[in-house]
């Protein structure tokens, strides 16, 4: 079984590659690849819709109103962004905030999977209907699913899926926020049951965790000069 120094050096192979992805037309109208950022060894992952403008152009995700708020809920569980890792299911931002298209999340599909089998979560929160679906394989919306977990392999790693309404969402509707505050609050309990039962040899080495990575470092990194349109991808290697 692959180390965390080994996984790590991958997941930075990853990043490059994406970095110069040409598999759909977005690459066309981006700004900047918004790969994912946070602990490279976490046990809890977000993976969301699709970049924003303001991600777009800084190169982080979830960087606007709904990440002010995914932090807050992350706060009242005691956890902090430098312990979880946060990714959406595209890498590039649609035109106007839209909706992703097949063709863009069949394209990006192998990114994520990469990721979680890099990673090695052993909770992963969808936040949303795209992200639920894809992960899922199936139609059901989050409106029936968010708050229900579910034992999932995906490749080779079994993970407990965990549907959550998406942030975005919640801040304009407060019946939504309720319940997605509610949802949040049963994360911890997920996260101490441990990973499921994995689908790999019985005798595979025990990895040791990766060190905490600094969220100040992080800002420090990937702070953009004032005026500057492009966020710099070397910077990026730092958020994981």
């Amino acid at each position: 079984m692959r180390g965390p120094a080994e996984r790590r050096e991958l997941l930075k192979g990853v990043f490059e590659e994406a970095q110069n992805c040409r598999r759909c037309p977005l690459h066309a109208t981006r700004t900047t690849v918004v790969f994912g950022a946070g602990n490279a060894d976490a046990d809890l992952m977000f993976v969301g819709e699709a970049p924003g403008a303001n991600e777009d152009r800084q190169g982080l995700p979830f960087v606007g109103q709904a990440g002010k708020l995914l932090d807050k809920l992350l706060g009242e569980i005691g956890l902090q962004r430098r312990d979880v890792f946060v990714v959406n299911t595209l890498k590039c931002r649609p035109p106007d905030n839209r909706d992703p298209h097949p063709n863009e999340i069949s394209a990006c599909e192998d990114y994520l999977r990469r990721q979680v089998d890099l990673i090695q979560p052993s909770v992963i929160c969808t936040l949303g209907n795209f992200a639920t679906k894809l992960l899922r394989g199936d139609p059901t919306g989050i409106s029936r699913l968010h708050g229900q977990e579910e034992r999932l392999v995906i490749g080779a790693r079994a993970v407990r899926l965990y549907p959550l309404y998406h942030p975005a969402a919640a801040l304009y509707t407060p019946s939504m926020l309720d319940t997605l505050r509610a949802d949040f609050h049963r994360i911890p309990e997920l996260l101490a049951q441990g990973p499921p039962e994995q689908p790999v040899a019985p005798d595979a080495a025990v990895e040791e965790p990766m060190p905490e990575i600094d969220v100040a470092e992080l800002e420090v990194e990937t702070a953009l000069a004032p005026g500057t349109a492009d966020a710099d991808p070397a910077s990026q290697l730092g958020l994981f």
